[in-house]
């Protein structure tokens, strides 16, 4: 059956609503899956009820009421995607926490939300939360997904996943209303009610939490599903973080309002196994997943053999010159044509049934800028790659890219019902029926980001093409300029040197100084197997980013942006003039990057504040001593004498060279 006559009910404006409806509708359609054990096991929209019912009245039994908060951590796994929903229909808030956060990282969220209950996955998530409980005083009770290592805990609050079933499955059969109260209890829901909170990733000082309605999610959720004609027969895997607002949209909120299914992957290490299994038709996932394949496929084709090599560089090279054009559906030559052809079954076939895009309708990719030639490689091999720009605040989407009308460097023109404009000072500023409610607790910071008639202000730096399409330069705070006056954007930089594959991550620096600068944190798993093809013996990271035949290496990756940027009129002044390598990778574990991810640039520049003080004093080396955290708590440090290195510059137009010292 048809999933959008049913999906356009505006009386179902709550995802419990939406529930009711779907377990009729589509009872017999897969809802969800999960890999355990090797063996993928499925439920239907008419069990998923049943087992979101049974929890829900259980849950209730246990105390929880209505305004009541629930935390979720843990990884993908159906049950605590049915927790979330199933407090809804209680009148409760769920607020999902990383799950990879330490003890200490999730005290302030759990404190600030007032937080009642926990749904946890596992023995190590019950752990954290134990460790702090006797500073979490709204906390009343724990519920766990997996029973392993937890059988001799104390139980007076501790309860698993199948007890609350059991207890509310009892209650259903001695209670005959008790399924209707709970029918009213979601009938009683409304769409201007609280759905989530969802705290940002905080890269600069604590989290926020966002609240996010059920009016936000399911218009925004409906506009998504219309924009890429996204019905029930659609396949997703849910593995990016629950506590995310793109998996809150794509995992939940779409597949909700579509109908489709969800697949849970059996753990983070066989995703891209489970995957190739499923072959999703709806793919997103942040640049750094589709650089971290590229990285790969590049890796492996060092190693593959002269004849292997040479095919995939030619059948590249039809497929960079005639794949994007084919996609589009624009004109292409018969000749043109029979190549691509024939490199879909030799090159381009194999490949995307590797990555698991073989059935793939549309992907996107946000979070983070990707780089031009890395979006218009998925492209050429014919994945409906696309952009889109989206924020937390939104409920992700701002705006979409339709399809023949995809550019790499633009994110598309505004969503379904989104207005946009440009600040005078450049920021981006949007309203939707997706913006947020408020911060939770901060009514200062609503202010500071919501005007009174529904603006928000993104902190992002862009402008608007003549084509209508939204180009983001930069944080706006992070935007800033050269002694000389040249612009500095230090994100367009660091994308730019992270297109090469050896290119993990990297910092730049330059407002406000003589020139701009890199911290470059190599890739381990692309400069390994160089390292390996070339006898180059290494033992740890560090060894290996202090070789010099790396640091060539990445001079000479430097130097060709360094060209690049030259025949840029707005960017030819922010060229790299130093860089180093950095003795360690960023770690979210030592706060350097937030769980998302992204650069935290002010806690960098604190840290490293020694080596960006050698970049700029002219010095050739630098010894530091970095203090770094292990994943099972334990703190430990590590030393280096780290080189710098000068770059050569470009006049514009790329004609005349000076060095750097000049």
């Amino acid at each position: 059956m048809a999933g959008s006559p049913v999906v356009e009910r505006l009386d179902e404006d709550t995802f419990p609503k939406i529930l009711l409806r779907n377990g009729v509708v589509y009872k017999d359609r897969p809802a969800v899956r999960e890999k355990d054990l090797g063996i993928w096991q499925a439920w239907t929209w008419a069990e998923v009820l049943d087992e979101i019912r049974a929890f829900a009245i259980g849950l209730k039994g246990l105390g929880f009421q209505k305004g009541d908060r629930i935390a979720i951590i843990g990884a993908n796994r159906p049950r605590l995607y049915w927790t979330m929903v199933a407090a809804q229909s209680l009148g409760g808030v769920p607020v999902p926490i990383y799950s990879d956060s330490v003890a200490e990282e999730m005290v302030f969220v759990l404190q600030h939300a007032e937080v009642k209950f926990a749904c946890v996955e596992d023995q190590e998530q019950v752990d954290k939360v134990l460790s702090i409980s006797d500073r979490l005083p709204t906390m009343e009770q724990v519920i766990y997904d997996e029973d392993r290592g937890l059988r001799d805990y104390d139980h007076a609050t501790l309860h698993s996943f199948e007890t609350v079933q059991v207890a509310g499955r009892k209650t259903m059969a001695d209670d005959p209303q008790a399924v209707k109260a709970w029918e009213e209890s979601i009938a009683a829901t409304k769409g201007d009610d609280i759905a989530v909170m969802l705290y940002t990733s905080g890269t600069t000082g604590q989290p926020k939490g966002v609240m996010l309605s059920f009016d936000n999610l399911v218009i925004s959720a409906r506009n998504g599903n219309k924009f890429d004609k996204l019905d029930e027969h659609e396949e997703i895997v849910a593995y990016l973080p629950m506590a995310w607002i793109g998996d809150h949209v794509f995992s939940l909120a779409q597949a909700y309002t579509a109908g489709y299914c969800v697949n849970c992957p059996e753990s983070a290490e066989t995703v891209e196994a489970d995957r190739r299994e499923i072959a999703p038709t709806y793919f997103f996932a942040p640049p750094r997943v589709f650089e971290n394949m590229l990285t790969h496929i590049m890796v492996r084709m060092e190693d593959a053999s002269k004849l292997k090599k040479r095919m995939f560089d030619y059948f590249m090279d039809v497929a960079r010159r005639v794949g994007e054009p084919i996609l589009n559906g624009e004109d292409v030559s018969f000749k043109d044509r029979l190549l691509y052809r024939l490199g879909e079954f030799l090159v381009y076939g194999p490949l995307k049934n590797q990555m698991g895009f073989t059935r793939l309708k549309v992907g996107y990719t946000a979070g983070e800028a990707i780089g031009p030639e890395i979006f218009r490689f998925y492209r050429a091999l014919g994945l409906n790659l696309k952009q889109l720009y989206g924020q937390t605040e939104a409920s992700v989407y701002i705006t979409m890219q339709p399809d023949g009308q995809i550019y790499g460097d633009t994110v598309g023109t505004p969503a379904p019902q989104v207005e946009i404009r440009i600040a005078d000072n450049g920021e981006v500023l949007y309203r939707s029926p997706g913006v947020f409610v408020g911060y939770y607790k901060n009514e200062e910071a609503t202010k500071n980001t919501k005007t009174e008639d529904g603006w928000v202000l993104t902190g992002d730096a862009g402008i608007i093409t003549d084509e209508g399409h939204l180009k983001i330069i930069d944080r706006a705070k992070d935007v800033g300029k050269l002694k000389s006056g040249d612009l500095f954007a230090p994100k367009y930089i660091e994308n730019k040197l992270k297109f090469f594959p050896n290119v993990k991550e990297v910092v730049a620096f330059g407002d406000g100084r003589d020139f701009a600068s890199v911290f470059v944190n190599i890739d381990l798993t692309a400069v390994g197997s160089w390292a390996e093809r070339n006898n180059v013996n290494y033992a740890s990271y560090q060894e290996l980013a202090a070789n010099p035949q790396v640091y060539k290496m990445i001079e000479e990756h430097v130097d060709q942006v360094n060209r690049d940027l030259s025949r840029e009129p707005m960017m030819a002044g922010a060229q790299i003039r130093r860089f180093l390598i950095l003795h360690k990778e960023l770690d979210a574990d030592d706060g350097e990057l937030t769980r998302t991810l992204k650069v935290r640039r002010s806690f960098i520049a604190d840290r490293y504040a020694p080596l960006i003080e050698a970049l700029y004093d002219g010095s050739t080396e630098k010894h530091v001593r970095t203090e770094v955290t292990y994943e099972d708590g334990r703190k430990g440090a590590i030393e280096a004498t780290v080189q710098i290195r000068d770059m050569k510059t470009y006049a514009p137009e790329g004609d005349v060279t000076r060095e750097a010292a000049e």
